[in-house]
């Protein structure tokens, strides 16, 4: 049985998966994160005014640079040459606080799930760290791959999210 499973050897040992075999496919992930905070700290970051600058185009330059650096911090990620990245911050005033999004695409040989959540885990962080002078109980949830298409497993789509 262990040796069916694709990340590990006979002997049971962590591998990467070869996908050397595998068809080049276009492959696209896109995963989602939220932020809650205080309408007030809200209110500051939409308006310009926290004291480290811009925390929206910090946090979305963040994202993508994770994306990029995925398997350098994921052991068994394959690193990729990745087509683009997108990251989407927009106000949610039901949470109060963000949603972030991350859509990564790719042809190659494998997806950019890991990517995806990656770098929209990468771009909450840094929205917290630039806005935590604001408000230190800021908390960052429901971190979830929304999609994935292409490749031999085909597509996913999740259920839509409560909020």
């Amino acid at each position: 049985m262990i040796d069916s499973l694709s990340h590990t050897d006979s002997e049971g040992h962590s591998q990467m998966v070869d996908v050397t075999a595998k068809t080049t496919t276009h492959r696209t992930a896109v995963a989602e994160a939220l932020v809650r905070m205080t309408t007030a700290t809200q209110a500051a970051i939409l308006a310009g005014n926290a004291p480290k600058g811009d925390v929206l185009g910090t946090a979305r330059i963040a994202g993508i640079m994770a994306a990029k650096r995925t398997s350098d911090l994921i052991p068994l990620c394959h690193p990729l040459a990745i087509t683009g990245v997108e990251i989407q911050i927009v106000p949610e005033p039901a949470l109060p606080g963000f949603r972030l999004t991350a859509t990564v695409k790719v042809q190659g040989q494998t997806g950019v799930e890991m990517e995806a959540l990656t770098a929209v885990s990468v771009a909450a962080l840094t929205l917290y760290d630039m806005a935590k002078a604001l408000q230190k109980d800021m908390t960052i949830e429901g971190i979830r791959l929304l999609s994935k298409t292409g490749g031999k497993s085909g597509n996913f789509f999740a259920e839509s999210s409560p909020i």
